[in-house]
């Protein structure tokens, strides 16, 4: 039988995270079940950034919800705005920035990297 999990992302909660604005998970394994996933949403104001480094090895996709932002991936800055995304192999790192007015909101979705 098959269960469908209605998750109200509103009433998640929302997290401080230092430079790096806040976040809320919206899927893991305590609200959903999930076994091999973690979904957040984040929110960055003026300032302030998220570093997409991660210290075990995991793939992460990251899509910009709404607001804009500089992605900078290697040595090259991508200015980006919502709708667009980067996805990071377990290897791969990136910053993101967010830049003008408005508040940036980022769906960020990180899996493991199984092993063979």
């Amino acid at each position: 039988m098959t269960t469908t999990t209605f998750i109200h992302s509103g009433e998640c909660e929302r997290i401080k995270d230092d430079m790096r604005g806040e976040f809320a998970e919206i899927i893991n394994k305590e609200l959903c079940g999930a076994e091999n996933v973690v979904g957040m949403l984040r929110w960055l104001n003026e300032g302030e950034s998220l570093d997409a480094t991660l210290e075990d090895p995991k793939y992460q996709l990251i899509y910009l919800m709404e607001g804009s932002a500089t992605i900078e991936l290697g040595d090259k800055n991508y200015d980006v705005s919502q709708g667009n995304g980067v996805f990071l192999e377990p290897t791969e790192t990136a910053q993101i920035n967010q830049v003008g007015g408005d508040q940036l909101k980022l769906f960020h979705l990180v899996v493991p990297k199984q092993s063979a």
